[in-house]
């Protein structure tokens, strides 16, 4: 007996929950031949709002966990990720094109990713971290702590799952939560992964996932006063020195657009962008 298909409605991912935009708007998202794929919800200033407020809610939790637990739920993405492969590879055919050879590569690489910035979790303060020397009786450490609140714009280019794990992974690492623009042209997958966060070991609102337009979106991230870091590696095509100045009046900490189709590559640079050095004096017991 034919029956008909149940077509997933695909909203965003903010506070661990999955809300249509309070707005109320979608967006067609159409196939690389131009056909229709799915209707996503179109996300709002007030919708970047409650992101904000669901990260900073997070933040104590995430930044509070052990590392090596950090490097276990990222982990454990991996392994969510990688039972679920063969619909993020559908995903990723519909919307961007190429042969499945291509899209298993893709997938393929966004689960190494989450791999390996898990085994960074635990070792990255011992490289950045470091006793000082000086000039006097005391001891002097330098340990990064997490910036805060890093609202990021996804690469907008091809390969929009893999570029939007490259984003996201180095904040959480660090213990930073986050609030992600996804790809807008491929947005299906940015939604699934989400549907993967919640379903993994990652608290509510660690992740919270937008779709929309970066250009209405990304303004407001900018400027917010909770927020504490922005990333623009996927806002080449915005007017991102106005960002830029934007993020100035409330002091974030900015890293620049990346180019190319591996923008986001992994590195412990990465990592590093989204702390920030704690340096602590103590006196040394004089005999």
């Amino acid at each position: 007996m034919n029956r008909l298909a149940i077509p997933k409605t695909y909203k965003l991912y903010i506070g661990g929950k999955f809300p249509r935009s309070e707005s109320g708007r979608v967006y067609e998202v159409l196939s690389h031949k131009g056909d229709f794929l799915a209707n996503a919800a179109k996300g709002s200033r007030k919708d970047a709002r409650d992101a904000v407020v669901a990260a900073r809610s997070a933040l104590g939790g995430w930044a509070g966990a052990t590392a090596y637990n950090r490097g276990q739920v990222l982990y454990r993405i991996a392994e969510l990720l990688e039972g679920r492969r063969a619909q993020f590879i559908d995903e990723i055919m519909s919307s961007e094109g190429g042969n499945a050879a291509a899209a298993s590569a893709q997938v393929d690489e966004a689960i190494d990713r989450w791999v390996w910035y898990a085994g960074w979790a635990d070792k990255y303060v011992q490289v950045a971290g470091n006793a000082n020397p000086v000039s006097g009786p005391f001891f002097n450490l330098s340990v990064p702590e997490p910036s805060g609140v890093v609202a990021i714009i996804a690469p907008q280019g091809s390969e929009s799952l893999l570029g939007l794990v490259s984003a996201i992974a180095p904040a959480l690492v660090a213990g930073n939560t986050v609030v992600v623009v996804a790809n807008e042209n491929a947005p299906l997958s940015a939604i699934s992964l989400g549907e993967v966060l919640a379903t993994s070991d990652v608290p509510g609102g660690v992740v919270n996932i937008m779709t929309g337009s970066p250009a209405e979106i990304a303004p407001w991230l900018a400027s917010h006063a909770d927020v504490n870091a922005l990333d623009l590696v996927g806002a080449g095509d915005l007017d991102w020195v106005e960002l830029q100045i934007s993020a100035a009046d409330t002091l974030k900490r900015v890293l620049p657009p990346e180019n190319g189709a591996d923008a986001a590559a992994p590195a412990l640079s990465r990592i590093l962008a989204f702390t920030e050095l704690k340096t602590v004096w103590h006196t040394k017991a004089i005999l």
